[in-house]
């Protein structure tokens, strides 16, 4: 028997049970993984709670991400061996090929053999956010080291994530964020620039920053009504890169910014990489090298332990980290 995360019905962290059950042996396209560590998603909140793009069936597990060893593989699997250091890149249907679990079988088309120097827990923390933000920043919008790159709400997994990304190809980034509170932490993280929007003028300060260019690139989880703030700062030619939709307001279409500047608006999800296996392979081999080099150096806020799944859940929702959830195992 193996412990797994589960719930057997929609709402707060209280419905996260830790069942005892049977797993099975890895199909023949899998691997099998003894798991270390866990790393949260926001995604998985949105699953539990039932405002997930995939409903669940009860009694459902759930979560994207992990790292471990292999225990074995399935008969068609090659690459991988008892005992090899892995890593999880979120696959397409969480609640079949879970993460919160002591033992998991995953395809080992999303299995990466992580850098020796890495630990289990920063393994853990690294393929959600850095596919995400590969595949926005260098996949779709070619950040260079000329671009002026913004990135919201930056203070998340995916921003920190997003930051170093477009650090490491010597792009020039802004990170923004609600209040002044983080505004420190966010330039200890690699930010140039960081823009409290509620304690002062977003326009103002691109300008100033960019010297009246505006930003080529703009990373936005939020939407609403910070679309058309962008959209004002953004540079001739620019492209607007939608990745979530943490405002419930609707805004309107900056039309007159993205006639006069040609704009680009662009709704991105994660998915769209795993999809295709050229542009997984090739963000496999960026995040890799990034991990190896120290380019890319996962943060992770706070540890928790496998029996505190609750509390570390609260945790995440409460919006009081920079950068990553990690629950040992």
């Amino acid at each position: 028997m193996t412990r797994v995360v589960r719930f057997h019905e929609y709402g707060s962290a209280n419905v996260l049970r830790i069942d005892d059950i049977e797993v099975p042996a890895p199909a023949a396209d899998e691997v099998q993984i003894a798991v270390r560590a866990i790393g949260l998603n926001r995604a998985e909140v949105m699953f539990r709670n039932g405002a997930y793009l995939q409903e669940a069936e009860f009694p459902s597990r759930l979560g994207y991400e992990a790292a471990g060893t292999v225990k074995t593989t399935g008969s068609d699997v090659s690459g991988f061996a008892e005992g090899d250091a892995v890593s999880v890149i979120p696959t397409l249907d969480m609640s079949r090929w879970s993460t919160y679990g002591e033992v998991i079988n995953i395809p080992a088309r999303y299995a990466v053999k992580h850098p020796a120097a890495l630990t289990f827990e920063k393994a853990a923390a690294s393929w959600m956010q850095y596919v995400t933000a590969w595949g926005a920043l260098i996949d779709q919008a070619k950040v260079t080291a000329d671009d002026f790159v913004i990135v919201s709400a930056a203070s998340s997994s995916v921003g920190i994530a997003a930051i170093q990304v477009a650090r490491s190809v010597g792009a020039t980034v802004i990170a923004t964020t609600r209040t002044s509170a983080k505004a420190q932490a966010l330039t200890d993280a690699g930010a140039h620039h960081v823009i409290a929007t509620a304690d002062g003028d977003l326009t103002a300060r691109v300008k100033e920053i960019t010297g009246g260019k505006g930003a080529r690139v703009v990373f936005d989880p939020i939407g609403g009504p910070a679309i058309a703030q962008f959209a004002e700062v953004m540079a001739v030619g620019g492209i607007l890169l939608e990745y979530g939709a943490l405002s419930p307001d609707e805004g309107p279409f900056p039309q007159f910014a993205v006639l006069g500047k040609s704009l680009t608006i662009k709704g991105y999800l994660y998915t769209e990489i795993v999809n295709d296996d050229d542009a997984l392979a090739r963000a496999k081999a960026f995040i890799t090298d990034g991990l190896e080099s120290g380019k890319l150096d996962p943060l992770v806020s706070r540890t928790f332990q496998f029996d505190q799944i609750q509390e570390a859940t609260r945790f995440l929702e409460s919006n009081e980290q920079i950068g990553k959830i990690v629950v040992t195992v």
